[in-house]
């Protein structure tokens, strides 16, 4: 069974964390937590992040006492056997937007049209929602593709980039700095404020990226 820490994190919220790494069997445990505790009258809201859950408290409740009823209730909990939606991403890798593909090539002793290949293959599962509206944090990225991020962050990554940031993959729905290695663009409208809801992604949900093209 996983450790499961809870720690108070404001007068009115606690920060349930699990080990690291996060993996997808957790991450379901904590949505199936996230679920049971939508329905407690004595909880206001709960986040799900990567491999914790932040839960909220309504005014008057102790946190001593939420602490301990969510330490009774973690080992009964199994996981979610939530089925989101699957959602192909066209990307064109490389070239002006994918400006690190040679460098992650590089990096792993393999040519760029192997990095595609790897990027494309696996089925990835949105663990969380963050960092910026929209932005997917993606579980599923293959180990012989995990690469460090840039020592010094870029000040601008363009809209639609494709990056890689350790063991992780995602996509960037708005200009912004950023220090993962970019690998590709995507035109994927992943976020539009007229749509509700507004981000085209959910946690649970799957992706595949299919390459539309390669440009050295």
């Amino acid at each position: 069974m996983s450790a499961f820490e809870i720690h108070p994190i404001s007068e009115t919220a606690l920060c349930c964390n699990l080990p690291p790494p996060a993996c997808l069997d957790n991450q379901r445990r904590l949505w199936a937590l996230a679920d049971i505790l939508a329905a407690w009258p004595q909880v206001a809201e709960t986040v799900t992040g990567m491999n914790n859950l932040t839960v909220f408290a309504k005014p008057g409740m102790p946190l001593e006492e939420l602490a301990a009823e969510l330490s009774h209730i973690w080992p009964q909990t199994g996981a979610a056997q939530h089925q989101g939606r699957h959602i192909d991403i066209p990307v064109v890798y490389g070239g002006e937007y994918g400006v690190d593909l040679a460098g992650v090539a590089a990096f792993h002793g393999i040519s760029s049209a192997e990095v595609v290949r790897r990027h494309t293959e696996p089925v990835y599962t949105v663990f969380m929602m963050g960092f910026q509206p929209g932005f997917p944090y993606l579980g599923g990225l293959p180990e012989h593709l995990h690469t460090p991020r840039h020592a010094v962050p870029r000040t601008q990554v363009p809209a639609g980039s494709v990056g890689i940031g350790g063991s992780q993959t995602g996509m960037y729905p708005f200009s912004s700095p950023g220090g993962w290695q970019l690998i590709g663009h995507t035109d994927a409208p992943l976020f539009q404020t007229d749509s509700y809801p507004p981000t085209m992604l959910q946690a649970g949900d799957t992706v595949r990226f299919v390459a539309e093209r390669i440009e050295l």
